[in-house]
C-alpha cells in the first residue's frame, strides 16, 4: 500500500517539474520575438519567478539556456557569442541576489538584483567589447548590453510580481 506521505511528495515533485518545464520553455522561446526589450523582460520575469517558486538551483538552470537560443535565432548577433558566458553569469547574479535578499521588500530585491546584473554585464561587456570589436559593431554591442539590461530586469520584475501575486506566491506583507 502506498503511503500518503509518498503520494504528497510525488505530487510536489511533479508540480515542481511542471513549473520548471513551463518556465524553461518561456525563457528559451522568448528570443523568437526578436525584440530585446520583450525578450529580456520575459527571460528576466521567468528567472525571478523560478527563483521565487523553484529556488536558486532551478532558477540558475533556467538562466543558462536563453542566451544560447537567442544566438541560434538571431536575437543576439553572432558576433556577441563570446559574451554568452558573461550573460549567463549575469543571470546567475540576478537570481542569486534576489534569493539572498529574501527578507527584503520585493521591490528592493528587484531593483538591487537588476542593478547588480546591469553593473556586472555592463562592466564586463565594455572590457570584452573593447578587446574584440571596433566601430559600429562595438557601439551596437555596448548599447545592447548596457541600459536595456537594467530596464528589462526591472520590467521582468514587474511582470514576475503580477504572475506571483496572481498565483498567490506573494502575500501582502512581502510587497
Amino acid at each position: 500500500m502506498v503511503s500518503e506521505k509518498y503520494l504528497i511528495l510525488n505530487k510536489i515533485r511533479i508540480s515542481s517539474l511542471a513549473q520548471f518545464t513551463l518556465l524553461l520553455t518561456v525563457a528559451v522561446f522568448a528570443p523568437v520575438f526578436h525584440n530585446q526589450i520583450l525578450t529580456g523582460s520575459l527571460v528576466n520575469a521567468t528567472l525571478f519567478i523560478a527563483a521565487a517558486v523553484l529556488g536558486l538551483e532551478g532558477a540558475i538552470l533556467i538562466g543558462l539556456l536563453p542566451s544560447l537560443f537567442a544566438l541560434m535565432v538571431g536575437t543576439l548577433p553572432f558576433a556577441l557569442a563570446p559574451l554568452i558566458p558573461f550573460i549567463m553569469l549575469s543571470n546567475i547574479l540576478l537570481v542569486t541576489s534576489f534569493v539572498y535578499l529574501k527578507k527584503t521588500n520585493y521591490w528592493l530585491k528587484i531593483i538591487s538584483a537588476a542593478l547588480l546584473k546591469f553593473i556586472f554585464l555592463f562592466a564586463v561587456s565594455t572590457l570584452v567589447i573593447n578587446l574584440l570589436f571596433k566601430g559600429k559593431i562595438a557601439g551596437l554591442a555596448a548599447t545592447m548590453l548596457s541600459w536595456p539590461q537594467f530596464l528589462t530586469a526591472l520590467l521582468g520584475g514587474v511582470l514576475a510580481y503580477l504572475v506571483l501575486k496572481g498565483g498567490k506566491f506573494i502575500n501582502s506583507e512581502n510587497k
